[in-house]
């Protein structure tokens, strides 16, 4: 026990052997659910930059949906992990059914308001005419997928907080050949179909979440035999637990939320600088998040082997299996921004821009590359380890006061007041995920964040 508290990386070769499987895993499961979205995307891009533009705007409203699923998955994982830790199954059903009706119940008044208001809701972002027209022909259609994007992905949560993580990246994989084989036949108009443009795209999204929906649920009736999800208790009225969730839930949710509802605001303020600074945003953000996801499954698969570890008791370990985790999350970071620079032009020849756009978004580019090495430290620290630890309140204070009182601030004055250029202005907008690092680092030195959510 001695020889293990000072080590400063875990030496036990269990740790690593489920650590890169996991974390593989979830990665491939991030990288090809991301290329749903992604063909749309590239495809759009193909077709026009107006279809482009008002598919961009909308996925910042479907960004928004998907940080409600990661706040809602991530709350479950923090709590049911530990259960899991102790081998536990009955709480972690009970904890899931809590999460599906919170879901289920935000992305109904979600789908409602986006049926009612479309064009208001869209000219948060933009007021050109020709992107309003394509995002509400998008927005009409993809705001039937939330429903089942965040039902889909508690479910995936409930099998990842018990170390089930294969049937995501397949899930994600059929999914994804689906909307590219929907999307070629539906904007083009190919093998006799009409020419759909943007509605093309959104209904190779629709069906392709109907099938994602449909493959999770099998597996978990037919073929999963450590959850046993559909029993009485996954709709068990548990008032106990249900505290439990919500005291976890609200600082994730709050942490998740502050910063996801940042990321269109800020998207909003290029949006009203120039029709090219939303084409090039566009671009460059979307392989950001491409790269993004890496780092999204390091803090997924952070957040369940430290709430297993800590369901386990296994306390003096946690430090350690921390230590390495951090690490890794930065050489990861380095890697992905080097990437990031390097392969921008051959990136950029995929898409049909003009010179001032291309330009703008190679430009901008370069600058995520090296944003991309503080993200990666910081967010896997902050919502892996942390949140997965049971302490979201730090990351939810740490949000609060970088996103709203620091750097959205910025942003206007950059872009409305000073009038820098684009490229500035995203270097002020991007800037928290550097200046992130340092109170996420001291806060982790001291080890608070370690606590035991379950119930004897």
């Amino acid at each position: 026990m001695e020889l293990r508290k000072q080590s400063f990386f875990t030496k036990d070769k269990a740790f690593y052997a489920a650590l890169f499987p996991m974390l593989l895993t979830v990665a491939m499961q991030n990288i090809v659910a991301y290329s749903v979205n992604m063909a749309d995307n590239l495809m759009l891009g193909i077709y026009s930059q107006d279809a482009l533009s008002g598919a961009a705007i909308v996925n910042q409203i479907f960004f928004m949906v998907q940080q409600f699923a990661i706040s809602v998955g991530n709350a479950l994982v923090a709590i049911a992990a530990q259960y899991w830790g102790q081998r536990r199954t009955e709480p972690i059903r009970t904890l899931t059914g809590i999460a599906l009706k919170l879901g289920i119940i935000v992305c109904v008044i979600l789908i409602i308001l986006c049926q009612v208001f479309p064009v208001p809701i869209l000219k948060i972002f933009t007021s050109v005419p020709e992107i309003l027209e394509q995002g509400k022909s998008y927005l009409l259609l993809i705001s039937w997928t939330f429903l089942l994007f965040v039902v889909t992905q508690t479910l995936m949560a409930a099998l990842r907080a018990v170390e089930t993580v294969k049937i995501s990246f397949y899930v994600s994989l059929v999914s994804l050949i689906i909307n590219v084989c929907i999307n070629y036949v539906l904007i083009f108009g190919k093998l006799g179909m009409p020419e759909m443009g943007i509605k093309g795209a959104a209904i190779g999204t629709l069906i392709a979440r109907i099938a994602e929906l449909i493959i999770v649920v099998y597996y978990l009736i037919f073929k999963d035999k450590k959850l046993k999800l559909f029993s009485k208790e996954l709709f068990k009225r548990s008032p106990e637990l249900s505290r439990d969730y919500r005291k976890v839930y609200f600082p994730i949710m709050c942490a998740t939320v502050l910063w996801g509802v940042s990321v269109p605001m800020q998207t909003a303020i290029l949006g009203h600088l120039s029709d090219n600074a939303i084409a090039a945003n566009s671009v460059a953000t979307t392989f950001y998040q491409y790269l993004k996801v890496i780092v999204i499954a390091m803090s997924s698969t952070s957040a369940v082997m430290i709430g297993t570890a800590i369901g386990r008791g296994d306390m003096a370990r946690i430090k350690s299996d921390a230590r390495t985790l951090s690490c890794l999350d930065l050489a990861i970071g380095i890697i992905l921004g080097i990437a990031l620079v390097l392969l921008r032009n051959p990136l950029l020849s995929l898409y049909e821009l003009n010179a001032e756009s291309t330009v703008m978004a190679s430009n901008l580019i370069a600058i995520m590359g090296i944003i991309m090495v503080g993200m990666s430290y910081q967010m896997p620290v902050s919502f892996g380890i942390f949140q997965g630890g049971g302490d979201g309140e730090f990351t939810m204070k740490m949000n609060l006061i970088s996103t709203w009182l620091i750097v959205m601030p910025l942003s206007f004055a950059a872009a409305f007041w000073w009038k820098l250029p684009v490229e500035w202005v995203v270097v002020v907008i991007q800037s928290d995920q550097i200046f992130k690092c340092l109170p996420t680092f001291i806060h982790f030195r001291k080890y608070r964040w370690m606590k035991k959510l379950t119930r004897n």
